[in-house]
């Protein structure tokens, strides 16, 4: 059985490591497939924004009894009724049908008795609520002046916050990432996106810049450690930090994702779509896929933006000069496996007596050669009275 916690823990030491800078063109490639099929789900299947942002009428039958055909009995009204257009049905909770038309006008009264009638409830049942497209308009302008002015705040942040650009040109890259991969996965499956969705979509950024400080702060820890002690290099300092980091992410990520489920589940079984399924969907998307660029994106991509600075290259040539030397390091002579300030035991000092002439001694140590305890300097004898 699988130890998680001497997992964690070897994965801090560096006693294991899975090697994520060294393989960023695996990571790149994974994300441009992501990314290439968002592109496809966004310009060639579209968006499919809510009413809210498209304006138009959405009607309510409560107290349904029978939902067979409903998408049928709904259409059937509304042409009945004189709307014409696209008509999207769904049912919400356990007995209520949701009709979405183009706006209505003044023949939301006919429409409301020709739902009636169909699905076989009073009129009284059905509600009505007219949206135009000047606020869905407003809407769509918000947000887009929302999600700007948040990505200049995290850039100008992340920049102070690390003092390199660099680093911040990989988190924005990061966030867009999830953001792109995120609104394409509902462009694809034809989710619809409300404006709760638009909330989840800007939360989940926050998650994932979140996620990609965290990890950056431990990148930058391990590679000022790297250049002041100019034992490993830069990219061996980053792959450390996000293996360090590693175990926190997914923790972290599963926490988060576990009640978002739950609440998921509710709403697909139970209550049907509406503000709580619209954000909890927005959110266990880009929270998954934040967790994945954050972990191998984020600072693969730092690594290679920082690769060819004069102080990465000279401390890559003095580690691999030090290596060089290590490797090509002579054996030790007999006389220097004697050990120092402690017995001499195990094979070290077997070695050291095996190489000795036949009934020679053995050679003592320069500071076991004066009288007295060891390491302890001479004293003149106290006087006697």
């Amino acid at each position: 059985m699988i130890n998680f916690a001497q997992v964690g823990n070897d994965l801090y030491t560096g006693k294991r490591s899975i090697d994520f800078i060294k393989r960023q063109k695996t990571w790149y490639a994974v994300s441009a497939v992501l990314i290439a099929l968002a592109l496809i789900g966004i310009f060639a299947r579209g968006l499919n924004f809510g009413i809210e942002f498209s304006g138009g009428s959405e009607f309510r039958v409560q107290g349904v009894t029978n939902s067979e055909s409903y998408e049928q009995k709904a259409q059937t009204a509304v042409s009945d009724a004189g709307i014409e257009g696209n008509v999207v049905s769904t049912i919400v909770g356990q007995n209520t049908v949701r009709v979405q038309t183009e706006a209505a006008a003044g023949l939301t009264d006919e429409a409301s008795a020709a739902l009636a009638k169909e699905f076989g409830v009073p009129t009284t049942s059905v509600s009505a609520s007219l949206i135009g497209p000047s606020w869905g308009a407003s809407v769509s302008k918000q947000a887009i002046q929302g999600l700007v002015v948040f990505l200049i705040l995290v850039t100008i942040v992340m920049a102070l916050y690390f003092r390199t650009w660099k680093m911040a040109v990989s988190g924005l890259v990061a966030l867009l990432h999830d953001l792109v991969i995120t609104v394409g996965i509902y462009a694809l499956f034809g989710f619809e996106i409300t404006p709760s969705s638009m909330i989840g979509f800007l939360t989940i950024l926050g998650y994932s810049l979140y996620d990609t400080v965290v990890v950056f702060d431990k990148v930058r820890e391990n590679t000022a450690e790297a250049f002041r002690t100019r034992r490993m290099t830069y990219s061996a300092a980053a792959n450390l930090a996000v293996n360090q980091t590693l175990v926190r992410s997914i923790n972290t990520t599963v926490v988060a994702l576990l009640p978002i489920a739950a609440v998921l589940f509710v709403g697909f079984t139970l209550l049907g779509p509406g503000t709580l399924l619209d954000l909890s969907l927005a959110l266990f998307i880009g929270i998954a896929v934040g967790a994945y660029s954050s972990i191998f994106i984020a600072t693969p991509l730092l690594v290679d933006l920082r690769r060819n600075e004069p102080a990465v290259l000279e401390l890559d040539k003095h580690v691999a000069r030090l290596a060089a030397k290590a490797g090509s390091a002579p054996a030790p002579r007999p006389e220097e496996l004697v050990a120092v300030g402690a017995d001499r035991t195990g094979a070290a000092a077997a070695a050291a007596d095996a190489s000795l002439p036949e009934g020679a001694p053995r050679p003592v140590h320069k500071y076991a050669q004066a009288a007295g305890p060891r390491n302890q300097p001479k004293r003149a004898p106290k006087s006697r009275r």
